[in-house]
């Protein structure tokens, strides 16, 4: 996540004048112990029962602190399952944190329960924890198998038994990106085809197979960055491919397909019902460049000049007059315009709204989350053309507390939004200045209470029914029952 506010400094002075980082995190089995000293009037601000005093919200919805340090510190991406239970990326080696003062045990995946409907959550318990998932950007929940992205690897986790403890670990992408670097690989997300959608940054570099073989897409060249093929064993050929991409292929890793390419930062992918993808992208700092993209298949987006690789501020023929135009090479013949551009900030993760709880401006919405201005919002989309255009509208934002910094959201079975703070007070230099707070939130219209629906993915009655569902984990469920019950299936799809 990369700031080009300037705030972002100011924010790092005073945190270096007058708090103290908080000590090393000790850490047992489900307990933790952390030692957040209050010493000004500022830091009590902190506290995280003022949280919810902070926030503009959109009219029809409030913001209810799900969870909080000291139950869960520093969260990135999360998921939620069919059953509402949240899963959440805990970070606390970021960086130089994890040579100079790591948690020793490593990072964890936590499970997050609200037992009694009242929007804050009841339980935690530790999925799992290792420097294996340090600094893990990416996170999918897929009924028993819980899929864990943390450059270099991808992480396939399953729980045979039921307990919330996986009982096998095996690889589906190795070699691939680079660690402890949020321009790197994502998190991975199931699309309505049955096929597994993923992404990179520019950073990303290159896409190994679990066996750690070069991946071939299907047009029958390598998955590199360009920039980073004539280091590689494929030297003095082309791949085709610039900077960042956006991927689908089958569940096992097999049919790849490189669906675009030539973003810079894209954070995230998103897909909805009807196999449309979504993501933002972040410019090269300070430039007021940042952007949401529809993902038109096999397009090329514009970070790079797509014959030559140089960047915008190369001297062109044609180019644009204003630079954020100008940063992604909009006049040049080929490259996909831009849904929106949202000036500066720190895009990071993002959904596709499908539900009804939310008000109605957001239904069948994307909603992103943007970690610089300390912002939840969506982009109106509208037809234009083979594409789209927009405007954004804001869901939340905190306006009296910079340290907000929302890095991703996904949606409940009832239609509620849950949201993870990173909660800092920088986002630029790839710092993490603050290691003992960090706050979930749930979006829903006030006096909402959670539930908790009830599905039946025996029959294919249940099944459809299920498809139906806002929440990615029920839909996935859904769709492989269907697939399996094949012909049987059909009479009540037809319905549907």
């Amino acid at each position: 996540m990369k700031e080009r506010l300037p705030y972002a400094m100011v924010g790092l002075l005073i945190v270096a004048r007058f708090f103290a980082l908080p000590p090393g995190i000790a850490v047992e089995g489900n307990q933790q112990e952390i030692n957040v000293p209050e010493r000004s009037s500022e830091e009590a601000k902190r506290n995280p029962v003022n949280a919810k005093s902070s926030f503009d919200m959109y009219p029809g919805t409030e913001a209810i602190l799900f969870a909080s340090e000291p139950r869960m510190l520093s969260p990135t991406n999360l998921d939620v399952d069919y059953r509402g239970r949240v899963w959440v990326c805990e970070v606390a080696n970021y960086r130089e944190h994890a040579e100079n003062n790591p948690r020793s045990g490593g990072d964890r995946i936590l499970i997050l329960e609200d037992l009694d409907g009242d929007g804050v959550a009841d339980t935690s318990h530790v999925y799992y924890q290792g420097r294996d998932i340090d600094a893990a950007l990416g996170i999918c929940v897929l009924g028993n198998t819980v899929i864990v992205t943390c450059a270099p690897n991808v992480i396939v986790f399953t729980d045979q038994d039921g307990d919330d403890v996986p009982d096998r670990k095996e690889y589906l992408f190795t070699k691939s990106g680079a660690p402890q670097d949020d321009h790197s690989t994502h998190s991975i997300v199931f699309g309505p085809d049955g096929k597994f959608y993923w992404n990179m940054g520019n950073h990303g570099r290159v896409i190994h197979d679990q066996h750690g073989e070069i991946v071939i897409d299907q047009e029958g060249r390598p998955v590199i960055d360009q920039d980073e093929i004539e280091e590689s064993p494929y030297a003095g050929q082309r791949s085709g491919h610039w900077g960042g991409m956006v991927f689908r292929f089958d569940p096992d890793g097999s049919n790849f397909e490189v669906l675009a390419h030539n973003f810079r930062n894209n954070y995230e992918a998103a897909v909805d019902s009807l196999g449309n993808v979504w993501q933002s992208d972040n410019d090269d700092d300070g430039n007021y460049g940042v952007r949401l993209n529809y993902v038109m298949e096999y397009g090329n987006y514009g970070y790079r000049d797509e014959l030559t690789g140089n960047g915008w501020r190369a001297p062109r023929t044609g180019q644009h007059p204003e630079i954020p135009m100008r940063h992604w090479h909009q006049n040049d013949p080929g490259v996909v315009p831009n849904l929106v551009y949202t000036g500066a900030g720190s895009p990071t993760g993002i959904t596709v709204y499908e539900g009804r709880l939310l008000p109605e401006a957001f239904w069948d919405r994307v909603l992103a989350c943007d970690a610089g201005p300390g912002v939840v919002w969506s982009p109106q989309a509208k037809k234009a053309g083979a594409g789209y255009t927009g405007e954004m509208e804001t869901l939340m934002k905190a306006p009296r507390d910079r340290w907000f910094r929302p890095v991703d959201c996904a949606v409940a079975p009832d239609g509620a939004l849950y949201v993870s703070d990173w909660y800092d007070p920088v986002v630029g230099w790839n710092r993490q200045a603050d290691r003992g707070r960090g706050r979930i939130f749930r979006v829903a219209p006030p006096g909402h209470r959670s539930r908790r629906p009830k599905f039946d993915f025996a029959t294919a009655a249940g099944a459809v029914a299920a498809l139906t569902s806002p929440n990615q984990d029920a839909r996935y469920q859904a769709w492989t029952a269907l697939h399996g019950m094949g012909r049987v299936a059909e009479p009540a799809l037809l319905k549907l």
